[in-house]
């Protein structure tokens, strides 16, 4: 088994980030999973959630993704996500706002995309 895996998470227009991991956790639509070295291959659908990417030197990544595929073979992750942002990218007063206006409206899509924005944050 490899202690470490690489990890590719793009999002529809960019690639979000890319390195060496030795640990991820994301949600997919049959639960949370987590990924490391060695694991079998496995290919899932994201659901909206923080992602959360250990990397080789011990620092820890944290990702706001809302929707896409995740993909893994041969030590190498994939995650294809819809939209993504790290979260030191986002803005935290501004995803308040955008909760607040969310509830106000009744969008439950807005709601649940600044829901994970906050929680990609504060789990960072």
């Amino acid at each position: 088994m490899a202690a470490e895996l690489h990890v590719e998470l793009v999002a529809a227009d960019r690639q979000v980030w890319s390195g060496e991991a030795t640990l991820v956790v994301a949600r997919t639509t049959s639960g949370d999973i987590g990924v490391m070295p060695g694991h079998q291959p496995l290919l899932g659908v994201l659901e909206s959630g923080p992602v959360t990417i250990r990397t080789s030197d011990g620092a820890t990544v944290v990702a706001a993704v809302h929707g896409g595929f995740i993909s893994f073979a041969d030590n190498k992750l994939s995650l294809l996500a819809e939209i993504a942002e790290l979260a030191d990218e986002i803005d935290v007063q501004r995803a308040q706002r955008e909760l607040e206006r969310a509830k106000a409206e009744g969008d439950s899509t807005a709601e649940r995309r600044a829901e994970v924005r906050l929680r990609a944050v504060s789990a960072h």
